[in-house]
């Protein structure tokens, strides 16, 4: 397992705050209380690390098949209206990610990126079902070789401030690439057509880019 590269700036920012912040207290209030903070210190340099994973996993590529775009937990599968590209209704299938696990964001599908934006908005909560159309997000279209296109957006939550996303419009992607990165806790929202098989269910976990969640007609 390695450290993402989306990571390096924020790794560096916090270690330099922890040093000042423990050279600081040193001469502040004497070697004692350095011990503690040194070792609170540690633990957060830990979570940071931790959350900047970049662990090595095997894509599962498969015709058809739509993979986890990310690590976390399905809070929602359920019909509604795609009013920004799409145009129709679609069955809505949504991954939350908490601050534990890997924020790296893959592509669901082997294709052609056909639509991509960004959106400045709100960081409300991620779980919350208005997140998906009001918080800070991006919105890509993936196109297969069939024509049949989805929806993938990548939506900011409470302490997400920045967005990443790799897509660029009519840029082919593999199916298992890596699309982007949210940081500190967000959601995946995958839009797909109504006849899609969906193999998941509400509060499952799943493993990006080895889980499948259902499987395109």
């Amino acid at each position: 397992m390695t450290i993402h590269k989306e990571g390096y700036g924020t790794i560096i920012v916090v270690l330099a705050f922890l040093l000042a912040l423990n050279y600081g207290i040193f001469f502040l209030t004497g070697v004692e209380v350095t011990k503690f903070t040194s070792l609170a210190s540690f633990v957060v340099f830990a979570l940071v690390l931790n959350f900047f994973r970049n662990p090595k996993r095997e894509a599962v590529v498969q015709d058809g098949a739509i993979i986890a775009p990310a690590d976390g937990k399905v809070v929602a599968i359920e019909e509604v209206e795609e009013d920004e590209y799409l145009k129709t209704k679609c069955l809505q299938v949504s991954i939350f990610m908490s601050v534990f696990n890997v924020h790296i964001n893959w592509f669901p599908i082997k294709g052609i990126v056909k639509y991509f934006r960004h959106h400045n908005g709100r960081f409300m909560a991620a779980y919350l079902p208005k997140s998906s159309t009001e918080n800070e997000r991006t919105s890509v279209v993936i196109e297969n070789e069939k024509g049949t296109q989805i929806l993938v957006r990548q939506v900011a939550g409470a302490m997400a401030r920045r967005i990443v996303c790799y897509a660029e419009e009519e840029k082919s992607i593999e199916q298992g690439q890596q699309m982007g990165f949210i940081k500190f806790g967000s959601r995946v929202d995958l839009y797909l057509p109504l006849d899609t098989r969906i193999d998941v269910q509400l509060e499952q976990k799943v493993i990006g880019r080895q889980t499948i969640l259902g499987w395109l007609k």
